[in-house]
């Protein structure tokens, strides 16, 4: 039987246990990771966009390695821009955190985001490498 359920990453279960949905989910060699935004530790979003999207690379990197799995394993990422002027920006923060080979990627406009003044949330598939 694969494995199957919630990854809850250490200092998560304050949100899950509010919001009832889990950092990522896990079926069998796959995770599913939820949309994730680059904040502080105080919950704050960074005034510089750059230092946004650095955090969001590393929450989704702390929540894969949750998993058992890296930023490397990453087959399929999604991410909603609130506005598209810090493109720039956002693609030297996932270069900097994504090698090639490069996974698929959409990125998509939107309104807001559930953190009032976030630019952006990244929402990542990965397949845990065989051992």
């Amino acid at each position: 039987m694969s494995e199957r359920g919630p990854i809850i990453p250490e200092g998560q279960q304050g949100t899950y246990d509010r919001f009832h949905f889990p950092a990522a989910f896990r079926v069998g060699d796959t995770v599913h990771v939820s949309g994730v935004i680059g904040h502080g530790a105080d919950g704050r979003v960074p005034a510089e966009a750059a230092d946004e999207f650095k955090a969001a690379f590393d929450a989704l990197g702390a929540t894969l390695e949750a998993a058992g799995a890296s930023l490397a394993d990453i087959v399929d990422l999604t991410t909603f821009h609130v506005g598209m002027d810090e493109m720039e920006a956002f693609m030297a923060a996932k270069d900097a955190a994504i090698a090639e080979p490069y996974p698929a990627w959409t990125a998509i406009g939107c309104a807001s985001l559930i953190i009032p003044k976030a630019r952006v949330e990244v929402k990542a598939t990965a397949v845990i490498p065989l051992d």
